[in-house]
Order: C-alpha cells, then structure tokens, then sequence
C-alpha cells in the first residue's frame, strides 16, 4: 500500500474483539452467507456459529475468552478440613500455620495426608484472618557469655513482665519464670509488689513443687540484683546458700535471655490485650496460659513438642536447712556483723548490709591486694588505707554454674593471711 507521498503506509493495527465484533456485525446482516463470511475473517465456520452464539446470549462480554482454570482444583483440600482449620484458628486465634497444622494432625485419621503450613497459611489470608508482618533489619547473634544448658533444670530463668494496669486501676506485676531447655513456664504469678518478700514466696512455691535448678539467670533489676558488693541482694545470697549458680545478664543485652523475653510477648497478647477487669481475673487469665503454653502449643523450637512432654522435675529437692559456704583452709574468715561490717586489720570495713550474719572468706592475692569473698563471688578488695571495700577491675570472666563449693582456694595466698586472722 502506498501513501499520496509515495511512501509505504503501515499495516492497519486490529485487536481481536475488534475482530470479532465486526465478525458479529457482518454475520447479522440479511444478505450474508455464513460460509463466505467465515473464509473472509480465516476461521472454521465451526468458531464462526461460536462467537455468533455466545454473542446473542451474553452480549459483548461473550467475545471475551473464557478462563481455561479448571473449575476444582486436582489437589483440592475438602471443604470439612478447611472448616476444622478455622475452626481451630478461632479456638486459637494467635496461633500460627505451623502450629495449626501440628493441632490438626492430632484431629486428622492416621494416614490421611496434612496440608502444607503454607497452604493453612493461604487459607487464613484468603479469610482475612493473617496480617503480613513488616520485615526488621536483625543484628547479627549476640555470642553469649553463659554456658549452654543441655538438660532441664540447668538454667531457669526469671524476669518481671512489665507491670501494667487492670481495669479496675489495680497495679499488676507479672513475675515469670520459666525453664531454658523445655521451656516449660514454672509460674506466671502476678505479686503485690516487686520486692523480696513477695518473691521470695514465689521462689519457695517453685522450689518445693519443681526442686532446684544449677542456675538462675536474670537481669539486673531489683530483687535479683542490687548495686552493692558483688551486686549481691537477700534473693541471690540465698540462691547461692542453696546451691544455685547466679546468672545476671550484661546491662542492655536482653537477648542474652531472649527466650523468656520472647515468651513476655505471647503471655501479654495472649492475657493482658486488653486487661481483665480484677487481679483475681488477670491471674486466672495466666493460669490457663501457663496450662496451654505448657501442655497444648506445640514449640518450633522443640520440634514441636509440648514442653510439658520434654520437662521433668529436678533431683535436688528443696532442702530443710540452709548450708553457709565452706572456705578453704588458707583463706581468712570473717562473719558480717548486723549492720553489714567486717573487723580486718584492727578496722572496720562494710560490706553489705544484705550479707549481715554470713561468712566471707579473705584471701590475698600475688599483686597484695586483700580478696572478699562470698562463696565463689567475688565482692571486692579492701582498701585499708581509706578503710572501705572497692571493686576490682577484671576483664569479663566466663560465666559458670556456681554452687558452694568454693573457688577462692584458686587465688594465691600468702602466709600474712593467718596472721591478719590472728590480729583481727
């Protein structure tokens, strides 16, 4: 085809609606022969009765193509295991695909074949019942200072979710705890106040129920910890009195006890979101979390296990009595007078007031610097010239169990430390 300019023109652009469309319109002529017609626009005259066809029956919209989807899918799930799917996650409404699908294989006959996460998960988003999570920038795996705990009962660990509100305007304080291992949840109790009375209480609850473990690891708030020797409080001394090692995490580091923290965001979602209206109501609200937590979720981390599957109690009951520490032989001994004082050298030197009654053992070191002691802790040097206990700057140590048995006996001694003991 050539243009007024002598130029070629291009070809005419056509889509195929346009197509069909004229089709239609010639097919619905009087004079028109449906055999030319078809030649005319190259289809069989087959397609030709089609698209006429589909045209009077539904218009404009029947020159579209249809899908070719199948209308049932071949791997289609039954509508009954759709339905038990949501119905567990209404039963369970901040429970995950992965969780969900371990539920469900409880409920499903043996042999019959589990969706996928991903498909559960597609059903829930087809429902409107997920949220897509916006993804977070993660540092890299803090390397812990702790030694790794193996079995149940190696490390417990405890913290206060933070307090908030009821609806009644009461204060709740949530203190948890909870084992390293199974993450099995101890207790979830909410306490009057945070102070060692109320937790004391707790501790001998857990103690007597569970038995002891080697070590319990919490942060450096009060009542676990407190600025003054050794940032020993009365709950750690009579940790160590027990036989527990004492665990404090580095300040600004709660990923050293990112498990339990973890835990703090379920148990707030899962009973203080909203609040109930009493502290009585909140705390039976925890108590069929801790029953769920530990007997119904299944934990990825566990391999989906229950941790109530995998915890059993500790072999080291609660014991009657107390046990002071034992010292070695060459290390000075001196018992904390009431108002936190230990005589040394003809002076009085504090200590600290929450070690009144108990021994510290005293051992010199190569440098001639003068050791205090509690157990395996170490609380400080003495400075006999300004006559008071200073701490001693170390590079950070590796941090294990801590029982009884005493490690002071490691330092170098000298023989002026039997004396001091005989002068004071």
């Amino acid at each position: 085809m050539v243009g007024r300019e002598g130029l070629p023109m291009p070809w005419k652009e056509t889509c195929v609606m346009d197509e069909r469309m004229r089709f239609v319109i010639a097919a619905s002529e009087d004079d028109c022969v449906m055999s030319e017609l078809c030649e005319r626009f190259g289809i069989s005259r087959t397609a030709g009765y089609k698209w006429l066809e589909r045209y009077r029956r539904e218009g404009v919209e029947g020159l579209k193509d249809y899908s070719r989807a199948p209308l049932k899918h071949g791997l289609a799930r039954p509508h009954e295991l759709v339905s038990g799917v949501l119905a567990l996650r209404e039963r369970y409404p901040r429970w995950g695909a992965k969780k969900l699908r371990v539920k469900l294989a409880r409920w499903c006959p043996p042999g019959e074949r589990l969706p996928a996460a991903s498909t559960i998960g597609e059903w829930l988003r087809q429902e409107g019942l997920t949220q897509p999570r916006q993804r977070r920038r993660r540092t890299p795996a803090y390397d812990q200072p702790f030694a790794a705990a193996i079995e149940a009962n190696d490390v417990w660990c405890v913290d206060f979710k933070g307090w908030f509100r009821t609806t009644d305007g009461a204060r709740c304080d949530p203190l948890t705890l909870s084992d390293a291992v199974c993450r099995y949840l101890l207790r979830c109790q909410a306490v009057a106040r945070p102070d060692h009375s109320h937790v004391h209480s707790v501790f001998e609850a857990a103690f007597c129920e569970f038995g002891l473990p080697k070590a319990i690891r919490s942060d450096n708030g009060v009542p676990f910890a407190s600025t003054g020797a050794g940032g020993l409080s009365r709950l750690a001394v009579w940790w160590i009195k027990l036989g527990i090692a004492c665990e404090r995490i580095d300040l600004g580091k709660p990923q050293q006890n990112g498990r339990h923290e973890r835990m703090h965001r379920t148990l707030k979602d899962e009973t203080a979101n909203p609040p109930a209206a009493t502290l009585a109501e909140q705390q039976r609200c925890f108590d069929r979390f801790v029953h769920e937590f530990n007997v119904d979720r299944p934990h990825e981390a566990l391999g989906f296990k229950t941790p109530a599957s995998l915890y059993r109690p500790s072999a080291r009951s609660y014991p009657c009595a107390l046990r002071e520490p034992v010292y070695a032989d060459d290390l000075a001994v001196r018992r904390v007078r009431s108002n936190g004082e230990i005589k040394w050298g003809g002076e009085l030197i504090f200590i600290s007031e929450v070690l009144a009654g108990e021994p510290v053992g005293i051992a010199e070191t190569e440098t001639g610097e003068w050791i205090v002691r509690f157990a395996n802790v170490e609380l400080g040097c003495i400075d006999q010239n300004r006559r008071r206990l200073h701490r001693r700057r170390l590079p950070k140590p590796t941090k294990t169990a801590c029982g009884l048995v005493d490690n002071a006996s490691a330092l170098p001694t000298t023989p002026q430390a039997q004396q001091q003991t005989t002068n004071a």
